[in-house]
């Protein structure tokens, strides 16, 4: 069915600043707030045809039944664990959401991070501006023929294999599922865990965190790796035990970490939450990077979860939102779910 976009009611629940006027300018008419789309708010806003809101919104039945003309709900997350989907599908609710945002931008912020590794451009840096031009201490390596290990073979994984592969790396794959088509057309192989970590002189992680993937990278598997080699996490936190992290450094098994995820940091399913309000409520990451066993370790770099943080990354959030409402109000709703 389709509808007239200037005569439905849109509101936009938890709307953070820098959003506020692409949302604005796209939907002149509609109704933005800070608030979250609650049991409260529900009330407040019942007559709303088309809702859009984030992963702290409460999304249940009852307050869909407190909403009796709303048709469309456009999450502005990946997830859309906060909204009843049963009961909306029930109702004859159409819900969308954002399904991707970010993997071009992680996979470029994890090759940043393995050039400012490889490079040593965060020391060369600093001794440039205490004028002091020693070489010796920041002599780096070549990328060009080296072997990139990567863990985790999905949209970003792919996105840093091609990377890597511009530079002139040799590329192998630890994956749980295996396609062979894929591997001959980008040119790469697979490996089980123990031939990646022992042949790599990289190792970037992409997982998802589980009980399967949790500690991934343990004290056994640092053992197998090849000593020298590289470690990079723009994944989560917790697929690397921290312990096992200083153990490898210790003994000299890396020569280089880097980290824009720790152990003991939040999970979470959308890395946009980093920017809301309602995240630096519940976690304190200065704290967390301060406590942070390996913050001060000359081999390691940390950054403060922003491999995802681009421009244009959050750009096409609001984008793909927008086209998501204005698909629906046409009467051909896209990424619904």
């Amino acid at each position: 069915m389709q509808y007239n976009e200037v005569s439905m009611k849109v509101v936009f629940f938890e709307v953070q600043e820098w959003e506020k006027d692409i949302l604005a300018k796209h939907h002149p008419d509609a109704l933005i707030t800070e608030e979250k789309l609650n049991q409260e708010t529900a009330v407040k806003y019942q007559d709303a045809e088309v809702t859009s809101c984030f992963i702290y919104s409460s999304v249940t039945k009852k307050v869909l039944d407190l909403m009796p003309s709303l048709k469309c709900i456009a999450t502005r997350s990946t997830g859309f664990d906060h909204i009843d989907v049963a009961s909306c599908h029930e109702k004859k609710i159409v819900v969308s959401n954002v399904p991707e945002y970010g993997s071009v931008t992680v996979a470029e912020h994890t090759f940043g991070l393995i050039l400012t590794l490889s490079r040593k451009l965060y020391q060369s840096i600093n001794q440039a501006r205490e004028l002091n031009f020693d070489h010796a201490q920041i002599r780096g390596v070549d990328l060009f023929g080296k072997t990139l290990g990567i863990i985790g073979l999905g949209k970003i994984g792919k996105h840093i294999l091609k990377i890597a592969q511009g530079f002139g790396m040799k590329v192998i794959v630890y994956n749980r599922s295996q396609d062979a088509t894929l591997s001959q057309s980008l040119h790469f192989s697979y490996v089980n865990l123990d031939q990646l970590v022992s042949q790599s002189d990289f190792i970037t992680l992409h997982l998802p965190l589980s009980k399967e993937t949790m500690h991934i990278i343990n004290k056994d598997i640092m053992m197998r790796f090849k000593r020298g080699s590289f470690l990079v996490n723009t994944a989560r936190g917790g697929l690397v035990d921290t312990e096992a992290l200083v153990m490898g450094l210790e003994k000299g098994i890396l020569r280089g970490v880097a980290l824009d995820v720790m152990e003991g940091e939040k999970d979470l399913n959308d890395e946009i939450t980093v920017l809301t309000s309602e995240y630096k409520k519940e976690v304190d990451l200065k704290t967390l990077v301060l406590d942070h066993i390996l913050m001060r370790h000359p081999n390691v770099i940390i950054t403060p979860h922003n491999a995802f943080n681009s421009e244009e990354a959050i750009t096409r959030i609001a984008f793909t939102t927008i086209g998501n409402i204005k698909s629906f109000i046409s009467g051909i709703p896209i990424n619904t779910v």
